[in-house]
């Protein structure tokens, strides 16, 4: 039974953010299994045969254990648009394999747009993907997001972004939005404040 998932990018042959995918890892089987030992991802992933060119997802099952992989070709989503949508999805340091709470999602046309979900009048993450706003040249990403993503993390420990707060109702009073997650390179998606829709 695969309990979390973590989708790491594999570029070229280099796994990007390894780092942050172990930490992420380890709070789970910390959090969930207190009596195993971590595994190593590193470790997991050295005895794989992959490509060694072009850029794909390779997205872990694990429980204590890694139970399985799949190495997927990456193709990138195409969003002009975000739709506001309520939701009461806890925040969390790590991915559940069941993405039954964001169903939600498939009631939209999601062709080129994406959701946008807010708990408690702020804004969290994309149906797939962090976020962060821009304002008088500094970049923003929701305090509380619903995951705690490895992109996150580490343009946090860069000084790229910084954590805030920020409510829905002062959406206009930033300039743009920038979307990313494990796969999405920060400022390889970045939309005008005007593409948000309630």
């Amino acid at each position: 039974m695969c309990q979390f998932v973590d989708a790491i990018q594999y570029s070229n042959g280099e796994f990007k953010r390894i780092a942050y995918h172990q930490k992420r890892a380890e709070a789970a089987v910390k959090e969930y299994y207190p009596l195993s030992n971590v595994f190593s991802i590193m470790d997991y992933l050295r005895q794989l045969e992959l490509p060694t060119t072009g850029i794909y997802k390779l997205r872990i099952c694990y429980t204590d254990t890694i139970q399985s992989y799949e190495c997927i070709p990456y193709k990138k989503r195409e969003i002009k648009e975000l739709h506001l949508v309520e939701t009461h999805i806890k925040s969390r340091k790590y991915k559940l394999a069941d993405r039954s709470d964001y169903t939600i999602a498939n009631n939209f046309d999601l062709n080129n747009s994406d959701i946008l979900f807010v708990r408690d009048g702020l804004l969290t993450d994309t149906s797939y993907a962090n976020i962060a706003l821009l304002k008088n040249g500094i970049w923003y990403t929701p305090r509380t997001p619903l995951i705690f993503g490895v992109n996150r993390a580490s343009l946090l420990d860069q000084g790229i972004i910084v954590e805030k707060d920020i409510l829905e109702k002062n959406i206009p009073h930033y300039e743009k939005i920038a979307i990313f997650n494990a796969m999405i390179e920060f400022g390889e998606l970045i939309l005008s404040i005007n593409a948000i829709h309630r």
